[in-house]
């Protein structure tokens, strides 16, 4: 190993270990440890210390713990909902905020504030569903009613600025960019009848596979890993966002795991968390051009208000209209917390503008603001959040066999 990526990865490591130490002795953990993550990651990166860097090598990594941080987002999220009157809530919702977003982007490209206003709307509209689910998983709530109302919008939220991404900043054209989603969605299905047919009760795969499970084989964490990485492999290969395949991949396996594998989840939790996603959040503030996000105070403010009104009034609004198991509505303070935690974003943020720069519609300087806008959302967001009153019933069954850890947590 070059002996500039052994340092870089070094000071990147030291940043992955000090963010939950610094987390964790903070009151009621009301900085996320992603937040200290990035700012870490500004710290150390090219625009400020200038002691790490983002090589080939570290780049490989940190698009494996991107694939990582979609492909358990897209593992906890119930097909059922998602198809059920809070899915198709969601659904609704996001229509409406594009098209506010793109209204509110045409005028500003008119008036020659904004540049690149596809970019633009389509990052307006995503919420990190990847990024809130360790907050939420913290703070006890991914079971309870709003866990899941706010599950239903982050999955919408991920998912369709993905394929908008797809269609709109592709180079095909809208027309070839669907013909290339349908043909990724079919290599998608027949991966995902692959299970059904090899991990079929009875089998001498499945008595393998369970039989290895703790042995150093650990056969189950490899064959994730070989559905992420060739899921990732087609999407590069029809020119797709990484996104998309590791989301899939998440859909693919909660539709081979239906009830869950706690063994699994916590040795992939084990992966992902304690190395692979660190390092995508680190790299992701490396990235962060701390002058000219500075040199341009109004844009970023503007950009955040955008966001909270683009994104989070219109979930406030659909959060009104929603009801948990009980019949029950969420209260004021609830609705506001659902619209907050919508409202953060970042790695789809990162993405975007990454996009937009390969593609010369957006400058450097641009996706710097863009996305320190975004990471000022995970800061702010899930904090302001984190101080409202909330109601903590456990979702379904779950509520007597698993209470809540105490607030705070």
């Amino acid at each position: 190993m070059d002996a500039a990526v052994a340092t870089s990865l070094l000071w990147i490591t030291v940043a992955a270990v000090l963010a939950p130490l610094i987390a964790g002795v903070l009151p009621r953990r009301l900085v996320p440890e992603v937040v200290l993550l990035l700012v870490a990651g500004v710290v150390i990166g090219p625009y400020v210390l200038e002691i790490a860097s983002v090589d080939s090598e570290i780049e490989m990594l940190r698009e494996l713990g991107l694939g990582l941080l979609f492909l358990l987002a897209g593992y906890e999220i119930d097909p059922k909902e998602l198809t059920g009157r809070g899915g198709r809530r969601a659904l609704v919702t996001w229509m409406v905020c594009f098209g506010v977003a793109v209204g509110a982007v045409t005028v500003l490209s008119a008036a020659g504030v904004v540049h690149s206003g596809v970019a633009v709307a389509i990052a307006l509209t995503s919420t990190a569903l990847g990024t809130l689910l360790p907050i939420l998983a913290d703070r006890g709530l991914v079971a309870t009613e709003l866990g899941r109302a706010v599950l239903n919008h982050g999955a919408v939220g991920e998912l369709l600025p993905v394929i908008a991404m797809a269609i709109l900043l592709g180079t095909r054209g809208a027309v070839g960019s669907l013909i290339v989603l349908g043909l990724f969605a079919v290599v998608a299905v027949l991966v995902a009848l692959l299970p059904r047919w090899v991990l079929r009760e009875g089998s001498h795969f499945l008595q393998f596979v369970r039989n290895t499970s703790d042995t150093t084989a650990q056969t189950p964490v490899r064959l994730v890993m070989l559905l992420l990485v060739a899921l990732i492999a087609v999407a590069a290969v029809f020119d797709l966002d990484v996104i998309l395949g590791a989301f899939a991949a998440g859909f693919i396996l909660r539709r081979a795991v239906p009830k869950g594998d706690e063994q699994l989840e916590s040795k992939l939790d084990g992966l992902a968390y304690g190395f692979m996603i660190p390092v995508f959040f680190v790299t992701s503030g490396m990235a962060i051009d701390v002058n000219a996000v500075a040199g341009e105070p109004v844009v970023l403010v503007a950009f955040l208000v955008l966001l909270a009104l683009v994104r989070g009034v219109p979930v406030f609004v659909a959060s009104r209209l929603d009801r948990g198991e009980g019949g029950t509505r969420f209260d004021t303070s609830e609705q506001i917390q659902i619209a907050l935690y919508s409202t953060t974003g970042l790695p789809l943020i990162v993405a975007v503008t990454g996009v937009a720069v390969s593609a010369g519609h957006m400058s450097t300087a641009s996706a710097s603001i863009l996305v320190a806008a975004g990471a000022i959302t995970v800061l702010i967001m899930p904090t302001l959040a984190g101080l409202l009153p909330e109601r903590r019933e456990m979702a379904g069954a779950d509520r007597q066999s698993n209470p809540p850890p105490p607030a705070g947590n």
